[in-house]
């Protein structure tokens, strides 16, 4: 698997786009938005979309996802169905944090965990990590190791838990039982900031 990283919106959300060497057949994790400059990659590594996957509903992971799914004529798999009044909340994310409007959409599959998602001849594992939101997952490329944690962890930092019905102690869970049981050489793809590692994150994130 080969995989990019591409900071959008004005919150810098790490959009993710991963694909098989193989068949050039990519998935989107999390575009939050500026769907042209994803277009814009994703037509220049010559990549065929077949998927998109959702990590949570906050509005800076989702918000470009209907126009992407429309473009390119693919489904929307995630997040957990505790996260529905997150998107049934779009309109209202949109205006509270000045984002262009943004429609209520549903995905065409709610994960759980054990949920096993394909592009090409690769795939993921999802493993169910509320805490941030109440259906918050990752996405765990097993040979690779790698994992796309959305706002679970972070380097050196965890999730808000302040937003309506985020839970610390869930979180801390979360991180511990679905994230801290993967190897040390594991490299975490956070929403946000810089990539890190299992092992760092072990050792020296202050939160855990």
């Amino acid at each position: 698997m080969k995989y990019i990283t591409i900071p959008v919106t004005a919150y810098t959300q790490n959009c993710s786009i991963a694909w098989c060497e193989e068949t050039l057949d990519c998935c989107i994790i999390d575009p939050g938005g500026d769907i042209e400059k994803l277009i814009t990659i994703i037509e220049k590594h010559q990549l065929h979309p077949v998927a998109i996957f959702l990590t949570h509903g906050h509005l800076d992971h989702v918000g470009g996802t209907t126009k992407l799914a429309q473009h390119y004529t693919i489904p929307i798999s995630g997040p957990h169905k505790e996260d529905q009044f997150w998107l049934d909340l779009l309109p209202k994310q949109a205006e509270m944090f000045n984002f262009p409007h943004c429609d209520v959409f549903h995905p065409n599959q709610w994960l759980v965990a054990g949920d096993i998602l394909h592009f090409g001849n690769e795939c993921f594992s999802v493993r169910f990590t509320p805490g941030h939101t109440p259906g918050h997952i990752v996405l765990y490329h097993e040979r690779d190791k790698v994992v796309f944690v959305g706002d679970v962890i972070f380097a050196g930092a965890v999730g808000r838990t302040d937003f309506p019905r985020g839970d610390h102690q869930q979180l801390i869970d979360s991180i511990q039982t679905q994230l801290l049981s993967l190897d040390d050489d594991v490299t975490i793809v956070s929403g946000h900031g810089a990539e890190t590692s299992i092992g760092y994150e072990r050792h020296n994130n202050p939160f855990l």
